[in-house]
């Protein structure tokens, strides 16, 4: 049998052995993206509960005259998040850019998505970038050449507490340099009902992605969670503004991963994702603390969800 460091993320292995000693336990939700999780994210976006994907679809779609207006065309596209394909062609189409540069941890859903958009746009240069976004990465030489558009859509913002969603657009900053711009989503605060159901779908297509990161780390740290064990919660957390999703042990359980023992007592969970809600306020003051200017917002008509353009303007002394 290969070594578990033969086959899988190191990075993976700590995160979760770390994740599962600490207290409350809670893994990262990067490693929810395998290539069985990203499949099953994309059928997420599908599902009738789950409005945030058709609504910013929507708002590119009507707005895009405005936004390439205030885009402008021959930029390098960096696309933190492989690039949906039900997003993604709308901005190119739209605004004509140079350079499209999508950047994933998953290398197989990166690759699928890459091939399809070469196929769509045959004229259009695609530099793929596998890594974590979340981490420091270098572009590409092309990529320095052209003014730079950011593109993180789908309120992807929202999974991480504010201090990191901070301090991950500084490091957005940071890669693509001063004057670029930055188009981002954000999920706005409305009726809690309505907020758990697009996190627990009738159909259980969002419980089956939550169960995914169990069943990979049987996979790929030799674990032996009994899956059955376990069950997926969506709650609202009004304190924070958040979605949290959860892991709930059924029962008391025991377990190994990559040979180190577990207990869970029932009623203990797993904390796997966070989706933090904004408002119009909070969602630019985000923003501004992490040095991008505001220029621009749209929403749909009720001010479900909000797509921001931002500049990462030079930084000045402040009086």
């Amino acid at each position: 049998m290969l070594a578990i460091a033969d086959r899988t993320d190191p990075a993976f292995a700590r995160d979760v052995l770390e994740g599962l000693a600490q207290q409350p336990p809670a893994i990262p939700a990067r490693w929810f993206y395998d290539e069985a999780g990203s499949a099953l994210f994309d059928d997420i976006t599908r599902l009738p509960e789950y409005y945030p994907t058709r609504t910013e679809i929507a708002i590119l779609g009507r707005s895009m005259p405005a936004i390439a207006a205030a885009v402008g065309p021959g930029r390098a596209v960096v696309d933190y998040g492989a690039g949906s394909l039900a997003k993604t062609p709308l901005l190119i189409e739209g605004i004509a850019p140079a350079l499209y540069v999508p950047v994933d941890i998953s290398g197989a859903h990166l690759r699928a998505s890459a091939a399809q958009l070469e196929e769509r746009f045959p004229d259009l240069a695609i530099e793929p970038i596998e890594a974590d976004f979340t981490k420091s990465f270098s572009l590409p030489d092309p990529v320095r050449k052209l003014p730079r558009l950011g593109f993180f859509p789908g309120s992807t913002i929202g999974n991480f507490v504010p201090a990191s969603a901070a301090e991950l657009l500084r490091s957005f900053r940071e890669t693509l340099g001063t004057g670029s711009l930055l188009l981002i989503g954000f999920d706005r605060i409305k009726d809690e009902k309505r907020l758990t159901q697009a996190y627990d779908d009738a159909a259980g297509v969002t419980a089956a992605f939550n169960m995914n990161l169990l069943a990979r780390i049987n996979r790929e740290l030799d674990g032996t969670i009994p899956l059955d064990a376990f069950a997926h919660e969506a709650r609202w957390n009004p304190a924070l503004s958040r979605i949290e999703m959860h892991l709930v042990a059924r029962r008391d359980v025991d377990f190994e991963v990559a040979g180190s023992a577990f207990h869970f007592d029932e009623g203990e969970s797993i904390h796997t994702e966070n989706s933090h809600k904004y408002t119009p306020e909070s969602a630019r003051m985000l923003l501004l603390t992490a040095g991008w200017t505001p220029r621009r917002e749209w929403t749909d008509e009720p001010g479900d969800f909000s797509l921001i353009l931002a500049e990462a303007e030079p930084e000045r002394m402040a009086p």
